[in-house]
């Protein structure tokens, strides 16, 4: 089996990453964000989506962490629609629940070709430590938008917002592994009846 990985680097003048992606990994994380708690999100994606996952981030975080995430957001759809490739043989879509205490949220995933979001998390506070909570919009948006992905977030319940968020991002590494898993009843196939994604 061919390697399903990719190494994707971003520069603006707000932030210079690199995030490296093996979609046949193991789990293994390596982050250098200065965005603590995003940095335990994202390590939630490695370990629950089986994929290898190394990100560093150089951002403008005195300012504000808003274009650190996004744009972690938008390197990581980024090299994860490289890894992919032509798409033949993976299972296409991925879904998972994910509950954690008195949370619980689902999150639906189809790598389409064609960038969609809708996120429904009703927030119980603002910040969690020092992280604001509208940036998790911000990572799944710059995300979506550059894996050409349709995905649907919903936090069904939860008081805890740690919690809530903590779930979108576990679940979402559960679908994301079932979604680019091969299948090998589809080898060498798109899975699509248009013959292309």
């Amino acid at each position: 089996m061919v390697e399903r990985s990719a190494t994707v680097k971003r520069t603006t003048k707000e932030t210079q990453i690199t995030v490296s992606v093996n979609l046949d990994g193991t789990g293994k994380a390596n982050f250098k964000t200065d965005i603590p708690f995003l940095e335990h999100m994202l390590d939630q994606i490695a370990r629950h989506g089986l994929i290898d996952l190394a990100i560093d981030c150089s951002g403008d975080t005195h300012i504000d962490d808003h274009h650190s995430v996004e744009d972690i957001g938008i390197t990581l759809g980024d090299a994860i629609n490289k890894a992919i490739a032509d798409k033949k043989g993976i299972r296409r879509y991925g879904h998972a629940y994910v509950p954690l205490d008195e949370a619980l949220s689902r999150v639906v995933i189809d790598f389409s070709g064609r960038p969609g979001l809708q996120l429904h998390i009703p927030f119980t506070r603002q910040t969690v430590g020092k992280f604001d909570v509208e940036l998790v919009t911000e990572f799944f948006q710059g995300f979506v938008n550059n894996a050409k992905v349709t995905l649907h977030i919903d936090n069904l319940r939860g008081a805890n917002a740690h919690h809530q968020i903590e779930t979108v991002f576990k679940a979402f590494g559960r679908a994301l592994r079932m979604a680019v898993e091969q299948d090998p009843r589809m080898a060498e196939q798109i899975p699509s009846t248009k013959g292309c994604l």
